[in-house]
């Protein structure tokens, strides 16, 4: 097994304080899904709706919580978050390579710039003047680190990435490829004298970008510098892929969001939110602390209390909805109709 990971089961255990049942000296060197897992890989079961594939799955270890325990032909350890647990045993075989440190010679480093020790920097990269990269970050291949913008120590740009200007990563973020950090926000003033009609006037934008330790920026994600503040994106913010981050917004510690979410200039997201795919929340609000914004839904107002909340019509029939949005249109009249209904009744109750 040179070179392959592996692990007894008997060490995952050890090592993660899990409760092991079964062979502890069985050999782990890889993890699967039940349904395709092979021998000498371990599975998890976190969802009871696959509870059924633990008859016929064929992983020779599977992460389960006690109450699945009985149902497990195969040995076990028992957690009581089995998804959080297999994450982290996932995480050692995880075939990543270890970026070489030193400056690859195609890249291009200004004299002004700061190279931290054991950091790397890949083919064609460009490091601007006044930029640091700390110790241990790697920077990978066509990625542009601009002008006084800070890399963190461990921190990772996989590839294509770009920092515009004054962006400070943190320590041990990870930057996908194609993401886009610190660009212009859209800051335009309407100026009438401008012409006879007219016209748009671009506002500088003179912040910056500050993403805390452990943040994720998945790819083609966008994240726009301040207009005069930072944006900022607290501690262990997730964000997927293709998501746009205006402005001036700022983004509590542990906050989630899914793809193709955006959020408009100057709005405050609360700590450990979840924002659905393509959600979206208008400029301005404040979205309390562990709320959490369904898929497809629009955020209009602000929320101060935690929760759950979702907008938009739920998908149905074509012919259905179209009767429905026919009568769309009617239902202020329909609103004006049963409210003078209720006056009226109102009134001769109270003549009775």
């Amino acid at each position: 097994m040179s070179g392959v990971a592996h692990y007894r089961l008997a060490q995952l255990a050890g090592r993660f304080g899990l409760e092991l049942r079964g062979d502890g000296a069985q050999m782990i060197t890889g993890v699967g899904t039940l349904a395709t897992a092979a021998p000498g890989q371990l599975s998890f079961l976190a969802n009871p709706h696959y509870r059924g594939q633990l008859g016929s799955s064929r992983a020779s270890a599977i992460v389960l919580r006690t109450d699945d325990a009985a149902h497990c032909a195969s040995a076990c350890l028992i957690a009581p978050d089995p998804y959080v647990a297999f994450a982290k045993i996932a995480a050692l075989f995880d075939p990543t390579p270890v970026a070489t440190p030193g400056v690859h010679p195609s890249a291009v480093v200004a004299t002004g710039a700061r190279i931290g020790d054991g950091a790397s920097i890949g083919p064609l990269c460009v490091i601007e003047d006044g930029a640091v990269i700390e110790a241990g970050a790697a920077i990978g291949p066509h990625c542009v680190v601009g002008k006084d913008c800070t890399v963190g120590a461990q921190s990772r740009l996989v590839a294509r990435v770009t920092l515009v200007a004054r962006v400070t990563l943190g320590k041990r973020v990870l930057v996908h490829p194609g993401a886009v950090i610190g660009a212009d926000g859209f800051g335009l003033a309407f100026d009438r004298s401008a012409s006879a009609h007219g016209g748009w006037i671009k506002v500088p934008q003179l912040g910056g970008v500050r993403i805390g330790n452990d943040c994720e920026i998945g790819a083609n994600t966008t994240i726009d510098r301040g207009a005069i503040e930072d944006t900022v994106l607290e501690e262990d913010v997730r964000l997927d892929n293709q998501i746009q981050i205006a402005h001036n917004v700022h983004i509590g510690a542990h906050t989630a969001m899914a793809g193709c979410a955006a959020v408009a200039g100057s709005a405050k997201i609360g700590r450990y939110c979840l924002i659905g795919g393509g959600a979206g929340i208008l400029g301005h609000l404040s979205v309390a602390d562990r709320v959490t914004v369904t898929a497809r839904a629009l955020v209009t107002h602000s929320i101060h209390s935690a929760g759950e909340y979702s907008s938009g019509v739920p998908l149905q029939d074509s012919r259905q909805w179209r009767r429905n949005a026919a009568r769309f249109k009617h239902l202020d009249d329909l609103v004006r109709r049963v409210q003078a209904l209720e006056k009226e009744s109102g009134s001769k109750e109270s003549k009775s």
